[in-house]
């Protein structure tokens, strides 16, 4: 009886560690609603190689180039918004 209720307990526990961790990850942080688009640019696409310019690109390469982006980089639906709509503001 002893075992089932420690068994029990430390199930319960990783259970509701877990929750706690899905819950607070999915949320927007208030600093990155906060941020626009060229500041996530510049924070963003610049560590990892020379980002190409705003205007090297059509409106349209943009979308497609910030969605492969996205998945590489692991920012969120909201950044890679932000700075997709960013660069297609100064596209050519």
């Amino acid at each position: 009886m002893k075992k089932y209720i420690i068994i029990s307990s430390v199930v319960l526990f990783v259970l509701l560690s877990n929750l706690i961790v899905v819950s607070s990850g999915c949320a927007v942080s208030q600093k990155v609603q906060n941020k626009t688009g060229i500041q996530l640019w510049g924070e963003n696409c610049g560590r990892c190689h020379n980002a190409p310019g705003p205007g090297e690109f059509s409106a349209v390469n943009w979308e497609i180039i910030g969605r492969h982006m996205r998945i590489r980089t692991n920012i969120t639906d909201t950044e890679e918004k932000k700075i997709i709509d960013y660069l297609k503001s100064t596209a050519n």
